[in-house]
């Protein structure tokens, strides 16, 4: 292929990515960095220590609901990668089926189940046991999270364990290891790269989400998501909105590079 047919096939993605990507941060970093006349101005980033609880409160969340993603995710991935080929197929299709319903009805479904005279409670009730408050408070907010995201470590972390070589795990029993040594020294660095790939896939929409917190959370938990869009939605600052923005992008890069530098740095030690 020479460098005119070349470009001619990578003009329209560069286009589009001009016009959807670049142009877009563009924009943002513009009003981040200037005042409402239009100057360079830092003042919008000075503004950001204001919201410096609900940026570790947005940071905790995520943490909190990333580790129960992965902790739910490993088991299912490991068993549904142990069974056959057919029956995978089908588990894999129940896991995915969530994330083919719009996200707001899913949280809303959840909103059912939750409220003081939803599901749980009249089941509860009905069995003589006292309701209990599970609607609008933190562990609502991060199992939102956890329901919305978890698919999306499952899969990852599915896909490095059905390409695993289990015969290293056979060595180390041939070795004497107990089943924790395998765990620990053998399934871990094996499965590396997924569990990477799933925390990557989690953190990130978990620390940015705004619609979960408002809805589970009954407006009693603001994540950084819910201040950018009241920023733009109701306060119409711009420019402060565009600064909370830049700021929760650079952060998200920053965690993208931390986790492919370790994720490269673990699988050369792994070879």
């Amino acid at each position: 292929m020479n460098n005119r047919t070349y470009n001619t096939i990578t003009a329209p993605y560069g286009l589009w990515m001009a016009v959807f990507i670049i142009a877009p941060l563009a924009i943002v970093a513009y009003y981040a960095l200037t005042d409402a006349a239009g100057h360079f101005s830092l003042s919008n980033i000075t503004q950001l220590t204001l919201y410096t609880d609900t940026i570790f409160r947005s940071i905790w969340f995520g943490l909190v609901a990333t580790v129960l993603c992965l902790v739910t995710a490993y088991p299912l991935a490991y068993i549904f990668s142990k069974t056959k080929a057919s029956t995978q197929t089908v588990l894999v299709m129940l896991i995915m089926i969530p994330m083919w319903m719009n996200f707001i009805l899913r949280t809303y479904a959840i909103m059912v189940l939750f409220e003081d005279t939803g599901i749980i409670n009249h089941a509860l009730q009905s069995i003589g046991l006292s309701p209990l408050h599970l609607i609008n408070t933190s562990g609502a907010v991060i199992f939102g999270m956890v329901y919305n995201y978890v698919p999306f470590m499952v899969l990852p972390l599915y896909t490095t364990m059905t390409k695993l070589d289990y015969k290293f795990i056979e060595a180390g029993r041939d070795l004497g290891a107990n089943g924790f040594q395998i765990f620990k020294d053998v399934m871990i660095p094996l499965t590396k790269p997924g569990i990477i790939s799933g925390v990557t896939m989690v953190f990130v929409p978990s620390v940015s989400t705004f619609y979960i917190s408002q809805k589970l959370g009954g407006g009693r938990y603001t994540l950084i998501g819910d201040v950018i869009e009241m920023q733009f939605q109701t306060a119409y600052n711009y420019h402060l909105g565009a600064s909370i923005s830049l700021l929760l992008m650079i952060f998200i890069l920053v965690c993208l590079a931390v986790m492919n530098r370790f994720g490269d740095a673990e699988e050369g030690m792994v070879v």
